[in-house]
């Protein structure tokens, strides 16, 4: 995995021990519609996993809630026994109930009968990197975070993140458990979560960036039009270059289901923008006010 701007470095050490390349790879998108059942195409699934780590992708981001339970089925078929250096990162604290639904539920008791389906689908007796998908209104945030300081304890929990997260409640946060990643929706078009975007940087915690294109923003999208033209680049491309530029303790998790979509994605490594190009970018909506 090349990168022609030696500027933007490529890679990125989660929790100050394991070191993966800043372009990985989300598995929502290898189940079926709604992100329900199995895949359309499971074939090209299993292609599409195995194809990002031939291209050096070495970070997977996954949840139980994917299918449910499918999308990490389908990284054990594809990968397992996994390569070294392999980082697959799961996530718990949601329900299913139907395609596009998704109930939240972070009491302990399910959290730990998610943890151990997780890792007995993934065939690990570790998860690397284990993220509380969401905070539950109907739980005390002091009882999930105690669970996940004791499974951290037991040893089935390497490094622990969280997901559409505030700054005040990381740091909630840091007072059980060392947090070592954020997972909130941002991107070019939408920066509603620059604050926290900022904070894990002053902390060395990695910022795992969902939706990283927005879309139905016009100016945005001729924006990256017009870029992505100068680069010989898809506007997708020149978001997903954004990002990488934008700080360097991004992780980026772009999910398709077709390998030709994967390939292109990470081609988005290789792009090198201009000052000129980050200038014209940061306009579509620049980042709000500290508060």
């Amino acid at each position: 995995m090349s990168n022609t701007n030696p500027s933007v470095p490529t890679t990125y050490t989660l929790g100050g021990d394991l070191t993966v390349n800043r372009m990985g790879y989300g598995a929502m998108r290898i189940t079926g519609d709604g992100i329900w059942g199995p895949p359309e195409d499971h074939d090209e699934s299993i292609r599409v996993l195995r194809r990002a780590v031939e291209l050096g992708v070495n970070f997977i981001d996954t949840a139980d809630s994917y299918g449910p339970n499918i999308s990490e089925e389908l990284i054990a078929e594809a990968l397992h026994p996994y390569p070294a250096g392999l980082l697959i990162a799961t996530k718990g604290g949601l329900l299913r109930t139907g395609p596009n639904q998704w109930p939240i539920n972070a009491h302990p008791d399910h959290l730990r009968e998610a943890l151990e389906g997780s890792l007995k689908r993934l065939k690990l007796d570790q998860i690397d990197l284990y993220q509380l998908h969401r905070i539950d209104p109907e739980v005390p945030f002091e009882k999930t975070l105690e669970f996940l300081q004791q499974v951290q304890e037991e040893g089935l929990v390497k490094h622990i993140g969280l997901s559409e997260v505030t700054v005040a409640q990381i740091k909630q946060a840091q007072q059980f458990v060392k947090v070592v990643s954020v997972q909130n929706m941002y991107s070019v078009d939408n920066r509603k979560w620059e604050a926290e975007l900022e904070y894990t940087l002053q902390q060395d915690m990695a910022f795992i960036p969902w939706y990283p294109l927005s879309g139905g923003n016009q100016e945005a999208l001729s924006k990256l039009d017009q870029i992505g033209q100068k680069h010989g680049a898809t506007r997708q491309q020149i978001a997903l270059s954004w990002l990488l530029h934008r700080a360097p303790n991004i992780l980026l998790i772009p999910g398709t289901s077709k390998v030709k979509h994967l390939e292109e994605n990470v081609k988005a490594a290789s792009i090198a923008l201009t000052s000129e190009d980050m200038a014209a970018l940061e306009t579509l909506n620049p980042a709000p006010a500290a508060r």
